[in-house]
């Protein structure tokens, strides 16, 4: 069975700045690869890529995680004829029905230069193939996204050496994307070749400036390339060249990233209930395997090396960059401690040589630290990676160093460590005059104060395991019995006195009360003993649902998309569309429930989630929702990940295989599933 004839790869990029469908890209990658590549409809903003537009601008190398955390290290390739242009002005028409977008294959048709582009991903890069419908006037033109850019191209090697800098608002030293495009023999001119901007240009090999590019002027009418990328150098660009391309032309490097593409999703097995879900399932597994990208490289001894964007200097190791922990450590990670162990263990011995290199864990990477989103959620990816066996020894005690640093540490820099924290380790939860959205963070903190507790038992430190175990029940600070609320409190003990429930941003993080007092999935039997028992939790739960998507702005100012997307979606206050709900249809199966959590489970599976170009209810965000609809699929959801367990849904496909073992999450007649009866 070929499973990327069920794959959209445009699935939730039908998206736009009001609202979001996915926020995705349609990435032409390898799994978890340096380098992807993507077809840029637009270049105003973030959302470069939408599938309903009829023209193109290039394909792009990119990076992007998201559309709100904007892209970095990009170049853009474009045929065109006759007088090439630099500007956004260039465009082209293009039927968006003829392209062919598979994740290992891109093909588009140029229909002013009358040429067709042909891609294929390699690790650090891809191979390219266009073809000119004649020999006239036709031009490959390596084009500037923003900030400084430098080409040169040295006929005698038949290579363009290209170095761009935009990083956005990383924290990134020094940062260069050293970029080699080799071409077949006899393609490029040696002497026609037009540097610069539309406004100023000469006809030269080389340039360099802020906003400049190179056409390369084509002899024939076709265009055979090479591309390998780099962040340390061109010598390194170059091995990185010689090892993806060595020996193979572009149709064997097509087929090799088809292979992969077939065997990653191939982890996951399902026999589907129609095509619709096959297709729905097969494309979310596909994004699953999309990020943290690699962002190491091997040099010619062989070893593993990357660019530190702390410091700027080129460092032994692995690095793994471009993910948001707040919203991947609930499925992603726990998904890969099941099919990908291997990539898993390597992304946190990345994640801990951050730490080691800039005295911080990261937060979120986008080759250099962006923080985002509040507080630490690393210490869940880092907690169920080390209670599933998933790290060594000496990661782990590196990583309780990290971890225990920011749970009690100020940083200087907002973008690192818990917002917070030294006032949470003096009182026991985040005051409001301490830092915004203090209700999550104290919530995430005690969730974090768990996973700590757990790894420090693991390494025997049972000192700091009891220490951290009493501060994991520090959620129980805000509890206000009145409301049945998780309520913001300044530091003399008393509530905000002007509570709403239904009020967006101020004290909470993109949601209201509503959608995140539940966040204590380390203790849901303490979280229920404080509304009087299992029983009385569970109607709150059900008062959740029952409660129409209205919603109030508290904190933001104007309405933000994730307010509209949830009244969207119209599942009463779980709002589906954002991550903080992810495991709200869960807690009835947490608690015992499993009848009432496949309701609503397959109810959503059913309602907002497709295969199609505007496949999810909100920003899909490297992975997270698609893993959402995976595991709501198989039948399992990992409710607290840190934990060696599975809460129990109804399967929704006909039958499962994990790693080819049958799986059947219908025949365990508890609520919960251990790790270890899976894998």
């Amino acid at each position: 069975m070929s499973y990327s004839q069920y794959v959209n790869i445009k699935q939730g990029s039908a998206s736009v700045h009001r609202f979001s469908n996915g926020n995705t890209l349609p990435l032409i990658q390898r799994p978890f690869a340096m380098c992807a590549f993507a077809a840029q409809t637009s270049s105003k903003d973030s959302w470069f890529f939408h599938p309903d537009a009829k023209s193109l601008e290039g394909v792009r190398i990119t990076h992007q995680p998201s559309p709100w955390i904007a892209d970095y290290g990009t170049v853009v390739f474009m045929p065109q004829k006759r007088n090439p242009i630099f500007s956004e002005n260039r465009w082209s028409g293009y039927r968006p029905k003829e392209a062919t977008m598979t994740p290992s294959y891109m093909k588009l048709n140029f229909l002013k230069s009358r040429s067709v582009f042909e891609i294929t991903p390699t690790e650090r890069g891809g191979a390219v193939r266009v073809q000119f419908d004649d020999c006239e006037d036709n031009w490959f033109s390596v084009l500037p996204f923003r900030d400084y850019c430098s080409y040169e191209y040295k006929p005698e090697e038949n290579t363009l050496y290209a170095i761009v800098t935009n990083c956005g608002d990383d924290k990134a030293v020094n940062f260069k994307m050293y970029t080699v495009v080799r071409f077949a023999e006899g393609q490029i001119s040696a002497d026609e070749n037009v540097v610069g901007t539309d406004k100023c240009h000469s006809v030269t090999n080389n340039v360099a400036g802020d906003m400049v590019g190179i056409h390369l002027k084509v002899k024939g009418d076709r265009v055979d390339a090479f591309v390998a990328t780099s962040y340390i150098s061109f010598d390194q660009a170059k091995e990185n060249l010689r090892q993806d391309t060595e020996g193979k032309c572009f149709d064997c490097i097509r087929e090799d990233a088809e292979k992969i593409w077939e065997e990653y999703p191939s982890r996951v097995e399902i026999e589907a209930v129609d095509e619709k879900q096959m297709k729905t399932f097969c494309s979310c597994m596909y994004r699953a395997f999309l990020y943290p990208h690699k962002c190491y490289e091997i040099n010619v001894k062989g070893e593993k090396v990357h660019y530190a964007p702390s410091s700027g200097k080129i460092l032994p190791g692995v690095r793994y960059t471009d993910n948001g922990f707040w919203d991947t450590y609930r499925t992603c990670y726990p998904f890969y401690a099941l099919v990908a162990k291997e990539e898993y263990r390597e992304m946190c011995r990345g994640f801990v040589n951050d730490y080691l290199e800039c005295g911080w864990l990261p937060r979120w990477p986008s080759i250099g630290e962006r923080g985002c989103m509040p507080s630490t959620l690393i210490d869940a990816v880092l907690c169920d990676a080390a209670v599933k066996g998933l790290m060594d020894k000496e990661t782990m005690e590196q990583a309780l160093g990290g971890m225990l640093k920011h749970a009690n540490v100020n940083s200087s820099d907002d973008d690192y460590g818990r917002s917070g924290a030294e006032s949470y380790v003096k009182l026991g939860y985040v005051p409001i005059e301490a830092h915004r959205e203090s209700v999550n963070l104290t919530l995430d903190a005690a969730y974090g104060d768990w996973c700590i507790a757990k790894i420090a038992e693991l390494l025997g430190k049972d000192d700091i395991a009891k220490e951290y175990y009493l501060r994991a029940d520090n959620y129980k600070n805000l509890f206000d019995k009145e409301t049945g609320f998780m309520r913001p409190k300044f530091r003399d003990g008393s509530f905000r006195p002007d509570f709403c429930p239904i009020a967006w941003g101020r004290d909470y993080t993109e949601g209201s009360a509503w959608q995140n007092s539940f966040a204590v999935p380390h203790d849901m039997e303490g979280l229920a003993k404080l509304y009087g028992g299992r029983e009385e939790l569970l109607k709150k739960i059900d008062e959740l649902f029952a409660t129409p998507p209205a919603y109030e702005n508290a904190g933001y100012g104007c309405e933000i998309h994730e307010m509209t997307e949830m009244a969207a979606a119209d599942f009463g206050q779980c709002a589906i569309s954002n991550q903080p709900s992810f495991h709200l249809p869960y807690i009835y199966s947490e608690m015992g429930d499993v009848e009432k959590t496949s309701y609503w489970v397959e109810k959503m599976c059913n309602e907002v989630f497709s295969f199609e170009d505007d496949g999810f209810p909100g920003d899909e965000d490297n992975g997270s929702m698609a893993l959402w609809y995976v595991f709501s699929t198989i039948g399992i959801y990992p409710f607290c990940p840190g934990k060696n367990e599975f809460v129990r849904t109804k399967k929704l496909a006909k039958s499962v295989k994990i790693l080819g073992k049958e799986f059947d999450a219908d025949k365990f007649t508890g609520n919960k599933i251990a790790y270890g009866e899976i894998v």
